[in-house]
C-alpha cells in the first residue's frame, strides 16, 4: 500500500511538472521563410517577460504574414507604441494567434480597419470582429511584416496563447527553429541569505570564477560557506544564423545529484510578468546592466515558470560538511551547458558584514508607507515593494530625491505636490517630471485637482516640479507649399516635441479628415494617398499638433495633384 501511495504522488507530481500537452502538428509557421530569432520566448526584457517568438525578416518589410491555423480574425489593434499594427486570430481549439509589428494587413483586412479609423477619425483603434466576420484558413496572407510600435528593426512579433490567454512557448506547437549551439555561461553569483550566513567569509553577493573544463562544462574553485546560500547564473542562447543573444529556455540546479531548482520557459500569464525583476537580481542589472536570474525564490513570489523547487531553491550549508551544487541550462533543441560548484561548509571566526544603507525611512513591504515635506507627499501601497528596504528620501523645495532605481517597484507609487503657490496660467504648463540624464525633466503623466498634483511613479529617482511652454514643431518631409506632387504616394510630415511629448495630432485636406500614420521612432507621420480621400487638384493641407500639456502648433499648405 505504501508503495502505491508514493508511485501515486510520482505520477501526481509528473503531471503537474511535465511540459503541457498540446498540438504539435496544428500550427503552421506564419513566415514561407526558415525562421531565424532575434527574440525568445520568455526572454528577459525591461519589467516583463517577451511573450513570443522575434523572427527575423531578412532586414526588410512587407514579407508575407500567413495564418498559422484557420480561424477568425477577433482582434485588430493598431497602436502607436507596443506591438503597433497587431492582429489576432482565434481558433477552433480555443488558441490564440498573434502577429505583432506589421506593415500594413492583407487587402480585406485592410479595408475593414481603414474604414474604422476613417470612421472614428484616429489612426490608433482597437476592435474586436465577431466570429464570421473575417474568417482565414490556414496559409492566407493576413498581414505583411513591418516594423511598427516598439520594434527596434523590421522583424515579426508571434505568440501562440492559450484559451485563458497566456502566452505560450510556440515551439512547444512544432514551430522549428534550427539551433546546434549550447547555451553560454557568462557569469555566476553566490549570495549568502541568511542572518549568519557567509561565502568565503564575507555576508555579501559574491562573484565565482567560471573554469572552463575539457568536455565543454565549468567549474569553479571550492566556496567556503555556512549558513542559507542561493546561487545566480548569467546565461544567454544563440540559435543558428543569428548573431542576437536571446534568452535561455531552462535552467535546473542540483545539490548532490537530486534537482532543488528549476525554472522554464513554457507559459506565463501577463498578470504574473511584473515579477520578473523578482527572478533577476534587480541592483545589479540596474547598476551593471546584465540580467543575473536568481535560482531562488524570495517571499511572495508567484511566478509560475519554477519547478521541482526545495526549500525555495536556498541551499542550508553545514558547518564541515561537503556539497556539490551544479547548474545546467538548456535550450529548447537539448543543447546544454553545466557547472559544477564544490561547497565546504566552514564557519570562520569573522565575517564581512553585509552592506546595508540605513535611513530615517524604513518600509515594510506589507505595510502602507507615506509621508510629506515641503508641500510634497509620498504613498506607497502595501505590497509595491518586494522586500523590507531602507528608504533614501530627501526634499528640497519642488524637488523630492526617492531613492536610487536600483530597487524594483512593483506597482504605482503615488508622489503628490502642493501647486498653491502658483497661478492658474503658470499651473497650465506645469507637471510632475522625473530628472534624468543631466537634470533633464521628462513627462510623467500628472492629475491635476485644484491646488494638487499627483503622479504615479514605478521608477525610483528624482522628481519635481516643471514647465512646458514650447509648442510642438511641424515640418514637411517630401513635399513644399505650392509644390506639384503628382508623383507623390504620400504625404510625410515630421512632428517633435522638445519637452513633454505629442498627445495627438489630426490632419485635413480641404477640410476633411485625412489618415495619418504616426511613426514615433522617426518622428513622422504620413498619409498615403491610396486611400482615396485626396481627390481634388488643389488642396489645402491643415495639421494641428498638440503635446501633453496642450501647447498646441497648426502647419497649413497647399499642394496639388492630378
Amino acid at each position: 500500500m505504501k508503495k502505491n501511495f508514493v508511485l501515486l504522488l510520482i505520477l501526481i507530481s509528473t503531471g503537474i511538472w511535465a511540459q503541457p500537452q498540446v498540438p504539435t502538428e496544428y500550427f503552421n509557421s506564419p513566415l514561407d521563410v526558415d525562421l531565424v530569432l532575434s527574440g525568445t520566448f520568455g526572454e528577459l526584457r525591461s519589467n516583463h517577460f517577451h511573450s513570443g517568438l522575434d523572427i527575423k525578416t531578412q532586414q526588410q518589410e512587407g514579407l508575407n504574414i500567413l495564418a498559422a491555423a484557420s480561424g477568425y480574425v477577433s482582434r485588430i489593434n493598431v497602436a502607436t507604441y507596443g506591438y503597433g499594427k497587431a492582429l489576432y486570430i482565434q481558433h477552433p481549439n480555443g488558441y490564440t494567434t498573434v502577429y505583432g509589428h506589421l506593415q500594413k494587413f492583407s487587402p480585406e483586412i485592410e479595408a475593414y480597419i481603414k474604414k474604422i479609423q476613417y470612421e472614428r477619425e484616429s489612426y490608433e483603434v482597437e476592435i474586436y470582429p465577431e466570429a464570421g466576420v473575417l474568417p482565414v484558413s490556414q496559409g492566407d496572407l493576413v498581414a505583411f511584416s513591418g516594423n511598427t510600435g516598439g520594434s527596434g528593426g523590421p522583424h515579426l512579433h508571434f505568440e501562440i496563447r492559450d484559451d485563458s490567454q497566456r502566452p505560450m512557448n510556440p515551439k512547444l506547437f512544432g514551430i522549428k527553429v534550427k539551433d546546434s549551439q549550447s547555451p553560454t555561461i557568462t557569469s555566476l553569483y553566490a549570495y549568502p541569505l541568511g542572518e549568519e550566513a557567509h561565502v568565503n567569509g564575507s555576508a555579501n553577493r559574491q562573484r565565482l570564477r567560471l573554469i572552463p573544463v575539457a568536455d565543454g562544462s565549468f567549474r569553479t574553485e571550492q566556496i567556503n560557506a555556512c549558513g542559507d546560500v542561493g546561487f545566480g547564473i548569467g546565461a544567454y542562447d544563440k540559435q543558428d544564423g543569428a548573431a542576437n543573444n536571446n534568452g535561455v529556455y531552462k535552467i535546473e540546479a542540483s545539490l548532490n545529484g537530486d534537482v532543488v531548482f528549476e525554472m522554464n520557459m513554457d507559459r506565463f500569464s501577463f498578470t504574473e510578468t511584473r515579477h520578473l525583476n523578482q527572478l533577476i537580481d534587480y541592483e545589479y542589472f540596474i547598476n551593471n546592466k546584465s540580467r543575473i536570474h536568481q535560482l531562488f525564490v524570495g517571499p511572495n513570489n508567484p511566478l509560475s515558470i519554477y519547478n521541482n523547487v526545495v526549500n525555495k531553491g536556498v541551499v542550508n550549508v553545514q558547518d564541515s560538511l561537503n556539497y556539490v551544487y551544479s547548474i545546467k541550462v538548456l535550450d529548447q533543441a537539448g543543447n546544454e551547458k553545466i557547472v559544477r560548484i564544490p561547497v565546504k561548509g566552514n564557519q570562520p571566526g569573522n565575517i564581512q558584514s553585509k552592506k546595508i544603507m540605513e535611513t530615517d525611512y524604513f518600509v515594510k513591504a506589507n505595510q502602507n508607507f507615506s509621508i510629506e515635506e515641503n508641500g510634497v507627499d509620498i504613498f506607497i501601497p502595501k505590497e509595491t515593494l518586494y522586500y523590507d528596504t531602507y528608504l533614501d528620501i530627501n526634499f528640497k523645495g519642488d524637488t523630492v530625491y526617492f531613492h536610487k532605481d536600483d530597487t524594483a517597484i512593483h506597482s504605482n507609487i503615488t508622489i503628490g505636490f502642493d501647486v498653491s503657490k502658483y497661478t492658474p496660467e503658470q499651473r497650465e504648463k506645469m507637471f510632475i517630471a522625473r530628472l534624468g540624464y543631466r537634470g533633464r525633466p521628462s513627462y510623467n503623466s500628472t492629475t491635476k485637482k485644484g491646488d494638487r498634483f499627483t503622479a504615479g511613479i514605478r521608477t525610483f529617482g528624482d522628481y519635481t516640479l516643471a514647465s512646458d511652454v514650447k509648442p510642438p514643431v511641424i515640418t514637411p518631409v517630401n513635399f513644399k507649399n505650392g509644390q506639384w506632387i503628382s508623383g507623390n504616394n504620400s504625404l510625410v510630415l515630421r512632428i517633435a516635441d522638445d519637452l513633454s511629448g505629442i498627445k495627438s495630432y489630426r490632419a485635413t485636406v480641404n477640410g476633411k479628415f485625412i489618415l495619418m500614420e504616426y511613426e514615433y521612432k522617426n518622428n513622422t507621420i504620413t498619409h498615403y494617398f491610396a486611400d482615396g480621400v485626396v481627390t481634388d487638384t488643389e488642396n489645402n493641407l491643415k495639421v494641428i499638433v498638440t503635446d501633453e500639456i496642450g501647447n498646441s502648433s497648426t502647419y497649413e499648405a497647399t499642394f496639388h495633384r492630378k
